[in-house]
């Protein structure tokens, strides 16, 4: 009978314990493999674009240039690396091989690389040069290598899928450690074909053979990621736009098979089977390889650091692109930009004022500290406050000592065991009233809010909706300077020039003179009238209460366009082409079918040694970009005479200002055509027109 009452005992004691006890939770659907993980946790890092087209100043090269061309007098790939090293990036993606098809390693499956050229006589490899300066400084190495090759005669055959293979095999077996292969989504079109000069095209879905390419990749390099904009689904996703953000919902997810359009592609999707998150690609400058006219186009802090919370900020990592001047080095004023940019991130997130905070929250999963709300700031990123498995709102809430400022509040999620959080807000205590400072959707690995500085006793985060219990692994918030944005500077149809801030409390300081603008410049209040010539306009915002001034704008803008007069529609609308405004735009009419052309009289004659073209700015109308076209110039109306043709390459997803250069010609009247849009039976759409004189 003792016995027995024993048993019981123990039985009932080992129930107590095993029914008492609280487990981690459970991963929540598709969850990021150790790869994406480890990449995710970069957060940021470079391209760096350089090739045969660098010394042809095009966007892509077109397969036919000569290697002869190839001989930067300065390359020093440790400048590249050191220069990413001090930005605070974490590694270094090379375009191998770019749309020309020319390598730069010496490939032993074809003659159109470095090794053919007088670099090095011949006997050098950026791509080994890269690999090493990585290692010295402490970065990660990657790859790009592009599907399309516009040199290689079997392009849209199935031997060159060997080719494609070969050359991959080269790369990811002879330069250590490849932490991303990046395989562009431009497929197919115009190119030199080893002399067929013709235009291919292939189903990016099918020809490149996706799945068996993927297992060979991951066959060499096992801790390697793949981000691929066509066919089977990869690792990672492009976010449908070079414009430097994602979307402020994004999950993580996709589907593994279907269709990904441009908003699946700009926001994730909920409830998708596959983890596949999204990489922010962007160039420091308006392109991806080297133009001096960029020289004056880099980036602006304001611009990065918007860049920087609009990538990292949502959930996504940041690629940022470094285009390498013919001479083989990065230009100062990139590299200036960039550790401006990296000084800036330090300086914002120096004090995290969560850390010395009590926190307190509305549910606990099981009543437990492991899961307490301390989890979120205690500084492991292991770690997290977690509710009960039932729960799905649920609000943690920071006292701080005395009220407190700030203007940047960071989240994130232990995304290793699933995306969860669906919405979220933002409250402050001021004056003993809670106020809702923001209001926002997905959260995942990171996400950073930007607000008006608010001063609070008390912080609140209310998970307002969850796809299952809410997990919080880490909580920040900050004070950080405010950077000023520097003025808009434009030029109406009239010749006058218009400088807009960037916020209401900024004054604007300008000069027409090339002399550096400051609070004795000249004081802007209304338009300034130029003359009918060229215009050089530097300006600054400029704070009166701080001394704080921003950098420098500056704009130059070519003769004024006062008495030109379009005589190929008589719509006004039209008239948006030479407003100045980038935001204004006008399109052919939708019965205009293809050759459509944009005829203008210039009201005197000109010397022409170039043309410009701005497409529609708004994302929506990104089906009437101009890709391909003629630019003919008349004295009389009569007789026209082509100076240029081709392609605006990339414009799609690089739809900023398109410069082309001819020889120097006399001209009254100039015809743009537009042979061919982004999409076939759009009508052809222009924000801005302008010409090039000597």
């Amino acid at each position: 009978m003792k016995r027995i009452i024993i048993y019981i005992l123990l039985f009932n004691l080992l129930s107590v314990a095993t029914f008492g006890q609280v487990t981690a939770p459970e991963p929540l659907g598709p969850i990021p493999s150790a790869n994406q993980l480890r990449w995710q946790k970069m957060e940021y890092y470079a391209f760096i674009h350089f090739s045969i087209n660098t010394y042809t100043d095009m966007a892509w090269g077109f397969g036919n240039e000569d290697p002869v061309l190839f001989n930067p007098t300065k390359l020093d790939c440790r400048q590249w690396a050191r220069i990413c090293k001090e930005a605070g990036m974490k590694g270094i993606i090379f375009t191998a091989k770019h749309h020309s098809g020319f390598c730069l390693w010496p490939s032993k499956y074809t003659d159109y690389s470095v090794k053919n050229a007088p670099w090095k006589n011949g006997k050098g490899d950026v791509v080994r040069e890269m690999a090493d300066a990585c290692k010295e400084y402490g970065l990660k190495f990657g790859v790009y290598l592009s599907p399309w090759d516009r040199n290689h005669p079997d392009y849209g055959k199935p031997e060159y899928i060997t080719y494609f293979r070969n050359q991959l095999k080269e790369l990811l077996t002879n330069y250590g450690d490849v932490f991303e292969v990046w395989f562009d989504g431009a497929n197919g079109g115009s190119g030199y074909y080893g002399g067929a000069n013709e235009t291919r095209k292939i189903d990016a879905k099918t020809y490149y053979d996706w799945p068996n390419t993927y297992q060979l990749v991951r066959e060499l390099q096992p801790k390697i990621v793949i981000w691929n904009d066509g066919g089977d689904r990869a690792d990672l996703r492009w976010v449908g736009t070079e414009a430097g953000y994602v979307g402020e919902t994004n999950w993580s997810l996709l589907n593994k098979t279907g269709d990904v359009p441009e908003q699946m592609l700009r926001h994730g999707l909920e409830n998708g089977d596959t983890w596949v998150p999204g990489e922010v690609n962007t160039s420091i400058r308006p392109e991806w390889f080297y133009h001096e006219r960029e020289d004056r186009k880099v980036k602006t802090l304001p611009q990065l650091m918007d860049t920087y919370y609009n990538s990292i900020g949502r959930n996504g990592t940041l690629l940022l692109n470094f285009p390498v001047m013919p001479n083989g080095l990065i230009h100062p004023k990139d590299e200036q930009a960039a550790l401006s940019f990296a000084k800036a991130i330090k300086e914002a997130f120096a004090v995290n004022l969560a850390r010395n905070t009590r926190t307190s929250a509305s549910q606990i999963r099981g009543g437990k500290p492991e899961f307490g709300s301390m989890k979120a700031i205690d500084a492991d990123k292991e770690s997290y406050w977690a509710t009960d498995d039932t729960t799905r709102k649920a609000s943690l809430t920071l006292h701080f000592n005395a009220p407190t400022s700030f203007n940047r509040f960071l989240v994130q999620e232990p995304i290793w065991l699933g995306q969860r959080v669906r919405a979220f807000s933002v409250e402050a205590l001021m004056d003993d009233n809670w106020k809702e400072i923001a209001k926002e959707t997905t959260i995942g690995y990171k996400r950073i809010l930007r607000f008006p500085m608010v001063k609070a006793t008390q912080v609140r985060l209310t998970i307002l909706d969850a796809k299952s219990n809410p997990l919080i692994s880490n909580l920040e918030i900050y004070k950080t300077p405010i950077i000023l944005t520097p003025p808009t500077i434009t030029r109406d149809k009239s010749g006058d020039i218009r400088i807009t801030p960037g916020d209401t409390e900024s004054e604007l300081y300008y000069t027409l003179n090339e002399a550096m603008p400051g609070p004795h410049s000249g004081k802007y209040t209304t338009p300034v009238k130029t003359s009918d010539g060229k215009v050089n306009v530097k300006a600054i915002a400029y704070n009166p209460y701080t001394k704080q001034s921003s950098i420098v704008s500056e704009e130059k803008f070519d003769v004024s366009r006062k008495d030109w007069k379009i005589i190929s529609t008589d719509k006004q609308q039209a008239y948006q082409v030479l407003d100045g405004n980038p935001s204004t735009s006008w399109h052919q009419n939708k019965s205009q079918g293809m050759p459509a052309d944009l005829i203008i009289d210039l009201g005197k004659l000109e010397k022409l040694v170039g043309f410009r073209y701005l497409p529609d700015q708004n994302w929506w109308a990104d089906a009437s970009i101009i890709t391909h076209y003629q630019f003919e110039v008349s004295m009389d109306n009569k007789i026209w005479e082509m100076v240029n043709e081709g392609e605006f390459s990339n414009i799609k997803n690089n739809p900023f200002w398109q410069t082309k250069s001819f020889k120097p010609i006399q001209a009254r009247y100039i015809k743009l055509r537009a042979l061919k849009n982004t999409q076939e039976g759009s009508a052809s759409g222009y924000a801005e027109i302008d010409i090039i004189t000597p």
